[in-house]
């Protein structure tokens, strides 16, 4: 009788703790998934010492903490996750979450948003600045998220592009037959296509080895990039000719976007604004040093008209090659 009660307890004992483990288990699973940790990968093609991979790295992690730790983000610098067409690409396969690009890459996918990045759209800093915060700007990222499922969220300055070469420039005639390397985008073609040079192009990783076993003979991109990359190590005139003013666009994948909560789409966008103004100011910044910092070195730089540049090109600005309408266009200039 006694060995049976005992038994009976003891059967008792285990059950009830046989439901405490399961009821404590559950408990801790439901609290970890509510807390799980989603990693995601932010890629881009620029160096760890510029501007655009520092204020990804302070989004990364201030993303993370207003989420408390519920996002994860590793920031590929460097092409580490391939060239800009894929890592465009990768936010439709899914190999990437977050990208930075220019806009005639995104241009690929939606022509208008390309309209920006065209060369002398721009007339100052200023006349971009007002774009940036324009309702024109804000329709092409929806036309583009219509056409793509992919958010754009913010747009940082990537500076003023120019020439380097190592043949002496100082009105387009002298860029006849230039073999200059340009990104792999059509439009980027549009500018030396329009002063009689030869546009070549070539992935952003190999343009230094490209120039220095003269595959071309020039380059075109911003002061602090030419700084970032070592351009100058390669090439021997700096010709300021300011043909585009250019931009990277920060994108989301639409399979992320779709995911996140209103409260989570508000952060997301919240800091990567953020990060965008900071580097900006960092990119603004940069070009006021970087033509002396140029001189020091013992580039010669050259201070070109820019005007019969400007004047060679926008004649092709509504031509074939615009992606964007008449309408889009006048707006644009209109700002």
């Amino acid at each position: 009788m006694i060995h049976a009660l005992f038994r009976k307890a003891t059967a008792t004992v285990i059950a009830g703790g046989l439901s405490l483990g399961l009821t404590c288990g559950l408990t801790f699973g439901l609290t970890s998934a509510a807390h799980a940790e989603t990693k995601l990968k932010f890629a881009h093609v620029y160096e760890v010492s510029e501007p655009y991979h520092t204020s990804a790295i302070w989004a990364a992690s201030e993303i993370a903490k207003r989420t408390n730790n519920r996002y994860s983000i590793d920031v590929f610098p460097a092409s580490q996750l391939g060239k800009e067409t894929d890592i465009n690409q990768g936010l439709t396969l899914g190999t990437v979450d977050l990208i930075y690009t220019g806009q005639l890459f995104a241009g690929r996918s939606y022509g208008p948003i390309a309209v920006g990045g065209a060369p002398y759209m721009f007339r100052d800093f200023d006349h971009w600045k007002k774009f940036a915060t324009s309702p024109l700007f804000q329709e092409l990222s929806e036309g583009y998220r219509q056409k793509t499922m992919h958010k754009v969220v913010a747009m940082t300055y990537y500076g003023e592009r120019h020439v380097t070469s190592n043949r002496p420039i100082s009105k387009p005639d002298d860029m006849k037959g230039l073999k200059i390397r340009v990104p792999d985008a059509p439009l980027y073609t549009m500018f030396p296509r329009a002063v009689g040079a030869n546009p070549t192009p070539i992935a952003f990783a190999e343009v230094y080895l490209a120039l220095q076993n003269g595959t071309v003979d020039a380059q075109e991109n911003p002061l602090p990039t030419i700084d970032a990359k070592k351009f100058y190590e390669v090439q021997k005139q700096i010709v300021l000719t300011g043909h585009i003013t250019d931009a990277l666009l920060t994108i989301v994948s639409g399979n992320l976007w779709s995911k996140l909560s209103d409260a989570d789409k508000q952060i997301f966008e919240s800091v990567l604004r953020e990060a965008s103004a900071r580097a900006t100011g960092e990119i603004v910044e940069s070009e006021k040093k970087m033509v002396g910092e140029m001189e020091k070195r013992g580039k010669t730089v050259v201070r070109v008209d820019r005007k019969p540049f400007r004047d060679a090109t926008i004649k092709l600005h509504n031509g074939p090659d615009a992606t964007w309408t008449k309408e889009q266009y006048d707006r644009l200039q209109a700002l």
